[in-house]
């Protein structure tokens, strides 16, 4: 009888070990133990030292060290706090982003938004829960400026998982020509897809050593640059997301999706597109090309590049300021169109799921978006070095202004970003005038959950770079045949399963609303 006790006692005591260690497990699981009392700090007080680990999208700035070094003395200052962080290049950030989930790497704040797999990591556990009370202690000055409308915008399945941005933009595409090369060859004014063509192939025929338009397709997107312009806002269509090609129509109350290849639209731009590449408006090996398209332009390799406004009108400055013989020009392809703003996720910052600094994050995060010292910084660089700021919202560029540029700073934009002074006006009207044209439609803030579609998803991706990147490119002797093969091989990836899927939560939000 003594023995069997015994055996009774080491079970009980094997059995609660098990339970400890389960619970302990639980507990360091980040996004499944988010506690609402904001207790992810691990103990960590106001007067313990912290380094944070920040991930960005971008090259690293050559002045980066010097910036943030007086970036984290105010950190200091303020929060005892200091960053760290490391930048994924353009050329592949979309490929080591996702790798650097998976691995669990070890860095506490990062960059994300719709278009950077947002949604995706946000599903896959990848960020910390923000739950209202974490954030009204910890961030109470963007908690307070943030309109409620962006905060549920960011929200997937009623949870929140990035603090965005708090900048709203029209997300319509345009391209910036060498307007002095128009005149030159006496060329119609660009103001359509078709003058555009008749632009980039006068340059590629007459200009040595000068492709029309820049283009970098090795950097993993699976679109061809000039679609956002001449087929979503060409045709007033809204692309769902950029890793399928399900899209709907914009003023669809049905909200009805379809595959984008197999459209009518979309066979006539492959012949469009051809005519480009035959006439040598790009290079044959543009699909393995990763060059910064902007500094391809500014050497002279090319006569136009695609853009959103904002960043095109800071080129066409950077242009003014560093190359006085040349004259660019912004032009919208489709100004007629109806336009979209960007949703709250078009830009900002998330906690990872691993983070021991939680609170500590969120509070760097209320910084950088509004106290004006550390936002200046870490958006313009050092003033009277990289900037001379002009009142309270406007800026001349600095000296050394290229030294602190070209990474995603904008994961904290907000209502203290300074406007350039030279900004140019067309732009500016250009802008002015999209305002009145602004359609706001009834899936503005859908996003897919994808979890009953991975696997066919990243078929799909495949197919997409493999068969249809080449295809838009021009570089299928036969665009008929190659569209049949790019539509074969998606229908083998599983796009109907995906479609059904997707066609089943656009139903389902519609009639919810």
């Amino acid at each position: 009888m003594q023995q069997k006790k015994r055996g009774a006692m080491r079970l009980l005591t094997l059995m609660l070990m098990v339970s400890l260690l389960l619970n302990a497990c639980s507990s360091g699981n980040g996004n499944e133990s988010n506690d609402p009392q904001g207790t992810a700090d691990n103990g960590a007080s106001a007067s313990e030292d912290v380094t944070l680990k920040m991930l960005l999208i971008g090259s690293k700035p050559a002045d980066y060290d010097e910036v943030f070094g007086e970036v984290n003395q105010l950190l200091k200052e303020k929060i005892n706090t200091t960053i760290e962080t490391e930048f994924l290049d353009w050329s592949d950030w979309s490929s080591k982003y996702p790798l650097k989930f998976a691995a669990r790497d070890d860095f506490d704040l990062v960059f994300t938004a719709n278009w950077a797999f947002y949604h995706n990591q946000a599903m896959n556990g990848g960020f910390y829960e923000l739950t209202d009370e974490l954030l009204q202690t910890n961030a109470p000055m963007t908690w307070e400026a943030m309109p409620k409308v962006s905060w549920e915008q960011a929200k997937i399945k009623d949870k929140l998982y990035m603090v965005p941005n708090n900048n709203q933009e029209i997300t319509d595409k345009v391209v910036m020509i060498r307007e002095d090369l128009r005149k030159k060859y006496n060329l119609e004014p660009v103001t359509n897809a078709e003058t555009f063509a008749a632009y980039t192939k006068a340059i590629a025929k007459n200009e040595p050593g000068m492709s029309g338009f820049a283009s970098a397709a090795g950097g993993g997107y699976k679109w061809h640059e000039l679609d956002n312009m001449l087929l979503e806002q060409q045709n007033e269509w809204k692309l769902i997301d950029p890793n399928m090609p399900f899209a709907f129509k914009l003023d669809d109350a049905t909200g009805k999706v379809f595959n984008v290849y197999d459209t009518p639209e979309f066979t006539e731009l492959l012949l469009y597109y051809k005519d480009l590449a035959d006439s040598g408006v790009w290079s044959k090996n543009v699909v393995n090309s990763k060059n910064e398209v902007w500094q391809d332009v500014k050497a002279g390799k090319a006569a136009s590049l695609k853009g959103n406004l904002g960043s095109l009108g800071f080129q066409f400055v950077e242009a003014q300021r560093d190359l006085p013989d040349v004259e660019m020009s912004i032009v919208d392809l489709t100004p007629n169109q109806k336009k979209t703003a960007s949703i709250s996720t078009q830009n900002g910052m998330a906690v990872h799921a691993t983070s021991k600094h939680v609170e500590r994050s969120l509070k760097v995060i209320d910084l950088l978006q509004n106290d004006r010292e550390i936002h200046d910084l870490t958006m313009y660089g050092i003033a009277g070095s990289h900037y001379e700021p002009i009142d309270e919202d406007k800026y001349k560029p600095g000296p050394n202004r290229d030294k602190y540029t070209g990474f995603s700073n904008w994961g904290w934009n907000s209502p203290l970003n300074r406007t350039e002074t030279s900004y140019p006006e067309e732009a500016a009207a250009m802008e002015k005038s999209w305002e009145e044209k602004v359609y706001h439609y009834p899936l503005e803030t859908f996003v897919f959950d994808d979890q009953k579609v991975k696997n066919e998803l990243a078929n799909i991706g495949n197919v997409m770079v493999r068969y249809g990147v080449p295809l838009e490119y021009g570089l299928i002797a036969d665009p008929q045949q190659g569209q049949a093969e790019l539509i074969n091989q998606l229908n083998t990836a599983g796009i109907e399963k995906v479609q059904a899927e997707l066609q089943s939560q656009i139903d389902t939000l519609l009639e919810k609303n």
